[in-house]
């Protein structure tokens, strides 16, 4: 089957060509002709298969065959996703599959400016790709409406209801038209997550091309038995030994993946770090430079796993592995995309045993087991020290220098205290009359008098 099949508007069918895309996955040949019928769809498939074209094509097909002003402060279609980077690689798809109709798409989450965003929404928009939270804060500073929108899209919805965003979705939806379009798709649905996922479709169709918390069949999953405090040799060797284009290494924690990155900087080895701690410009540029190749290794915790879509991703690194099983179906559906193959390697500790168990159980699938490298207690004695954590967060120019003048108009005020009078007098603002500093102590009181004869110098 080819996209030409499917009945999608000229415009698209230009847009796919133009990026060299003739035939569509099995979710896009599943969900497309469902919603160019205007049903409800709950679309379950592995990471990596093509799930935001799925809903973006019939998505765009619709406003091509029904084009309308945009709503005064609101959108035609809103979709949320769990997390900043994912939101902006949904938009940056829509951009890409509407390159050739006249559509506008922003993005709303936090980190950034408010102010910008209000701007951007003022006079509508067609396509907003938008997280829970500062949707909602739009919506309460009145600066925006979804009682508008014809087409909601919830994706990753698993993850967006096991990340607790589940009231938040509630005052969404209240909030929608109930004539709207309804999509849900997401990799994992387990079955209390389906029953929740059921109050905002209706009578949706099901479409699912895996068995649920099925991993990439090009994944070559590896996992190696190591002690916790001898991680860090083990990677430097994995490191070292494997060819690796890109690689995504995984932590359980933020403070975990902080101290990974220093570590690699301390053996010579460039990488970033990105996780919930760091502010989103931080973000954006170690995605930018993991995207370009200007670094190879990115550290990341479980929150980049649905917000990296990145080609030539060749290696997955479970640092740690996640103590929930779908997370690992996440983390390595990061490699293997468009039809390439993968290397997933896992280290787990014997406190991680049970998280092995659970996982192997989930994806069906017995994880290659590869015995510690001969050289590895000389790596362990020979482990290269880590880089010392940066004091505070990083400042641009304008930042430091702005410092840079506070300090210096604090020491100069600091020099001009220590050369004023002695603090015992000051000069009144009007007429320059000396008076005592103590204003409190009224004439004729003991302690007015016990002040006086202490600051005269007199014996007591």
């Amino acid at each position: 089957m080819e996209f030409t099949d499917l009945g999608l508007s000229e415009p698209i069918l230009k847009a796919l060509a133009a990026k060299k895309y003739a035939n569509p996955t099995p979710i896009q040949q599943k969900a497309i002709p469902v919603l160019l019928e205007g049903k409800d769809l709950c679309g379950i498939a592995q990471t990596g298969t093509g799930k935001t074209a799925a809903f973006a094509l019939p998505s765009l097909d619709y406003f091509a065959r029904n084009p309308k002003p945009t709503p005064i402060k609101g959108c035609r279609m809103l979709v949320l996703s769990p997390t900043r980077e994912l939101a902006a690689q949904i938009a940056q798809s829509f951009r890409d599959y509407g390159r050739f109709m006249r559509l506008s798409v922003e993005t709303v989450f936090g980190g950034v400016p408010i102010g910008k965003q209000i701007r951007a929404l003022s006079a509508g928009v067609d396509i907003v790709v938008a997280t829970p939270g500062r949707l909602l804060d739009l919506i309460d500073q009145r600066a925006f409406t979804i009682k508008d929108t014809e087409i909601f899209v919830l994706d990753e919805a698993d993850q967006m209801m096991d990340m607790g965003f589940i009231h938040p979705l509630r005052r969404v939806a209240k909030m929608l038209p109930t004539g709207r379009q309804n999509l849900f798709f997401s990799a994992t649905m387990p079955k209390e997550i389906e029953a929740l996922a059921a109050q905002f479709l209706n009578n949706p169709v099901k479409v699912s091309v895996a068995p649920q918390s099925t991993t990439a069949e090009r994944v070559r999953q590896r996992m190696t038995f190591v002690n916790q405090a001898e991680k860090q040799a083990l990677l430097h060797i994995v490191l070292k030994n494997e060819d690796i284009d890109r690689a995504l290494i995984f932590t359980r924690t933020k403070h975990g993946a902080d101290r990974v990155v220093r570590f690699l900087e301390g053996a010579g080895i460039d990488a970033f770090a990105i996780h919930g701690n760091k502010s989103q410009g931080q973000r954006t540029t170690a995605l930018q430079a993991f995207r370009q190749g200007k670094v190879k290794l990115l550290v990341a915790t479980d929150i980049a796993a649905r917000g990296i879509d990145v080609s030539g991703v060749s290696h997955v690194i479970n640092f740690e592995i996640p103590n929930v099983a779908e997370q690992y179906v996440h983390r390595i559906g990061r490699t293997a995309r468009a039809g390439a193959d993968g290397i997933a390697i896992s280290f787990v500790a014997d406190d991680e045993r049970p998280y092995l168990k659970a996982i192997e159980k989930a994806t069906r699938v017995k994880l290659e087991i590869e015995p510690l490298p001969e050289n590895f207690l000389e790596a362990v004695r020979n482990l290269p020290k880590p880089a010392a954590p940066k004091k505070g967060p990083s400042q641009s120019p304008q930042q430091q220098a702005k410092r840079a003048e506070g300090q210096r108009r604090y020491q100069d005020g600091q020099k001009q205290q220590r050369g004023a009078p002695d603090r015992a007098h000051r000069a009144d603002s009007e007429g320059g009359e000396k008076r005592p500093f103590n204003r409190r102590r009224k004439s004729g009181g003991v302690g007015a008098h016990k002040g006086a004869v202490q600051r005269t110098g007199a014996p007591r």
